[in-house]
């Protein structure tokens, strides 16, 4: 079973954009930039470093390079059976499981940049990661402290975030210390998530979240406020306005996904930081990092790779590491290039024909092998167009 999972603030970095500026998938740039009224190209490759640290500007800009990242493995033929997301990534989990749609998650995700930026600058606030300490024992030393401190993340085993007033956070580091912690080391951020400091926050958001239609889902999707699958279009609204001031359950989460079979966790998007807490949490699993167009032509095989045996040698497993699927990127009737003929080597980038009015490119480069649609077939946005073998 395949769960994608999404990063969140924290995972941005300089430039982190200009490698997919050529792949198809970077389409989706532009729309975002339409629907938030922002140029989100400029800021995914151009922007420095204190200019994306900046709450507004990371959220969005994480938000947009996963759903890049995730457009771009969809386009291969690679499909999750749940989602989940660590804080803003929660966003672009209900993306990829069609609860939201993708314009209505680009103006949320804006708007929760700005107000956790409003909240950030009115209180001043910050975070510190608690290292080698039980959960309850971070509680506890918390609890022990007479200021504002709480627990902000339960990341994994041995890893615990706590956020509050700068005075108290570190006085809590000091305590948990004594406790037992190898570590308590602050964080670079501008303000304290997921504590009651955001209140104002998660006040103004719950107005843009009113007026957002939700959907049932259409894969599992496990909540960080409470670590549980939730399919129903119901839940979302409430869980999304209690996330900004309750702790994010990815620990548990993970444990959540282990026990309805997940055993391939792939980390859609920019970084790696989810990839490494898998690791630590779920011991026997597969995980996989999606942060560049690279790593997605070596997908399959990665996948492939810890889930076929050493001694399987059936044609069928030869194919799923070797074979790309070309999907499309719009609803229409499909019209094939004329030119193109089984055995035609297809470089990236090539169109492939029409679906309507838009282009179908090739995400990758390889041997074509046939047409999976039909001329004048009408097809759905994602369908597997046409089937390539890898160079």
């Amino acid at each position: 079973m395949i769960v994608f999972t999404y990063p969140g603030q924290g995972s941005q970095t300089p430039g982190m954009g200009l490698p997919w500026t050529e792949h198809p998938s970077w389409e989706l740039v532009h729309e975002a930039s339409d629907a938030a009224d922002r140029d989100i190209s400029d800021l995914l490759c151009n922007a420095d470093a204190d200019t994306l640290k900046e709450t507004r500007n990371s959220q969005l800009a994480t938000y947009v390079l996963s759903m890049v990242a995730l457009d771009a493995v969809t386009r291969i033929g690679v499909e999750a059976a749940a989602h989940a997301g660590h804080s803003l990534g929660e966003y672009s989990a209900l993306t990829g499981a069609g609860v939201l749609d993708f314009g209505d998650a680009v103006r949320l995700v804006a708007e929760r940049g700005d107000a956790m930026q409003h909240a950030a600058d009115e209180q001043s606030g910050t975070m510190a990661a608690v290292l080698g300490l039980d959960d309850d024992q971070v509680d506890i030393a918390c609890a022990r402290v007479a200021g504002d401190v709480w627990v902000a993340n339960f990341n994994a085993p041995g890893q615990v975030v706590i956020a509050g007033d700068p005075d108290a956070v570190a006085e809590a580091g000091e305590v948990a210390r004594s406790l037992g912690a190898k570590r308590a080391m602050p964080l670079p951020v501008g303000g304290a998530f997921h504590t009651p400091f955001m209140a104002p926050a998660r006040d103004r958001l719950k107005k843009a979240i009113d007026q957002t239609e939700f959907r049932n889902a259409d894969s599992l999707v496990v909540a960080n406020v409470d670590g549980a699958v939730h399919q129903d279009a119901r839940d979302w609204s409430g869980l999304l306005n209690a996330q900004l001031c309750s702790p994010v359950r990815w620990k548990q989460t993970l444990h959540t996904l282990e026990a309805s079979g997940a055993t391939t966790f792939i980390e859609v998007g920019p970084g790696a930081v989810l990839t490494g807490l898998a690791k630590r949490t779920i011991r026997s699993s597969t995980r996989v990092s999606i942060n560049s167009p690279e790593a997605v032509d070596g997908l399959l095989e990665s996948i492939a790779s810890t889930t076929v045996s050493p001694t399987a040698a059936q044609e069928g497993e030869h194919l799923f590491a070797t074979e790309r699927l070309v999907v499309s990127p719009a609803a229409g009737v499909f019209a094939p290039a004329d030119d193109i003929d089984v055995g035609a080597t297809i470089a990236r980038g090539s169109v492939l024909g029409r679906v309507g009015d838009v282009e179908v490119r090739s995400a990758f480069a390889g041997t074509m092998q046939g047409f999976l649609a039909l001329p004048d077939e009408r097809v759905a946005a994602r369908q597997p167009i046409a089937w390539l073998r890898k160079s």
